[in-house]
């Protein structure tokens, strides 16, 4: 990969991963506007879509500002992304609406942490492609509404959840293994050393991942789902 003078590896890989989140964020709320049971849904869904679609449009400008090809920083995470939604396949809308809401939900707390230790620019880049924007509110709303027409989908959606979670943790891990720079930033925060097998890195990001549970929390019970 070719980068400007200043650009720090970690930082292109997180932003060459978020850029493709945000763009695999488009096209799936898209499909899920298609699916949305009303008109008034759907145009809300495509909206939270066109968000998607304007945050990745950022990063890749910031990734050509720093003198970098924007499809090769995302390409490192095309298969671990592209793996972990064919893991986690919804089987139905709202399976979705939970997915994006927890899945990406989670993820963006990872995202948001490792920027914390970059430079200056790329964390309000980062918080502002990040912002929920009513997101949050209105996916909670739908499946709150949800649970009350039928309440026995509570149980399912919580089991749902979790796993999310689970998956998310699994592919955290293996994006460390195989991104050293980008678990680098991680380690900065850890005040570990490299000591050539990646395990200090790999511990380093789980232990951040272990601190994000408070959020997720926060999420299942906005929903109305149990931890």
């Amino acid at each position: 990969m070719t980068t400007g003078p200043s650009a720090d590896p970690g930082v292109i890989d997180l932003l060459g991963l978020l850029a493709y989140a945000e763009l695999g964020s488009f096209f799936r709320l898209a499909d899920d506007a298609v699916l949305a049971p009303s008109l008034r849904t759907k145009g809300d869904i495509a909206g939270l879509a066109a968000t998607e679609q304007r945050h990745y449009r950022l990063l890749r400008d910031r990734l050509e500002e720093l003198g970098v090809d924007p499809e090769e920083a995302m390409a490192p995470f095309v298969t671990p992304l592209d793996a972990w939604h064919e893991r986690t396949e919804p089987q139905s809308w709202l399976e979705s609406l939970v997915k994006t809401y927890v899945g990406d939900g989670i993820a963006g707390d990872f995202y948001r942490k490792v920027a914390e230790l970059a430079d200056s620019e790329t964390r309000e880049l980062v918080e502002d492609v990040l912002a929920e924007n009513g997101r949050a509110e209105f996916i909670a709303e739908q499946v709150r509404a949800a649970l009350e027409l039928d309440p026995k989908l509570a149980g399912r959606l919580s089991l749902w959840a979790r796993r999310l979670v689970g998956e998310a943790l699994s592919q955290a891990q293996s994006v460390a293994v195989e991104r050293p720079e980008l678990a680098a930033l991680v380690t900065r925060e850890a005040g570990t050393g490299k000591d050539g097998s990646g395990l200090s890195d790999l511990a380093a990001v789980s232990r951040m991942f272990a601190s994000l549970t408070e959020g997720h929390a926060k999420r299942l019970s906005a929903m109305g789902l149990a931890d």
